[in-house]
């Protein structure tokens, strides 16, 4: 029976590589390269949503892949729940740069 007071987020979603048929649900301008799901717990996290990590589960169009999914409290609908987090998958990714040491 499927969690109607949570929604299913997967890395996919966010996936720069993906086009929208392959599973992208933001735009280029939102999505990052090679998203992790630890990455967008830790954006779910910081935007004060209650999340659970499933590590072990395969997105619907890659099945054979287990890149895990997070369960998300709904807050509102799961496109403005989707664009939230990738707005703060963007900061991450950017502070995470910006923290690299320049290559010699």
């Amino acid at each position: 029976m499927r969690k109607q007071e949570k929604i299913i987020i997967w890395s996919s979603y966010f996936d720069l590589a993906r086009t929208r048929m392959d599973g992208r649900r933001v735009s280029k301008s939102l999505a990052v390269a090679v998203p992790r799901i630890g990455e967008v717990k830790e954006a779910a996290e910081k935007l004060g949503l209650a999340c659970e990590l499933v590590p072990d589960a395969g997105y619907s169009k890659t099945p054979w892949v287990k890149t895990g999914m997070l369960l998300v409290e709904k807050k509102g609908s799961k496109n403005q729940t989707i664009g939230l987090i990738a707005g703060q998958l963007l900061k991450i990714r950017s502070v995470a740069k910006v923290q690299q040491p320049a290559k010699p």
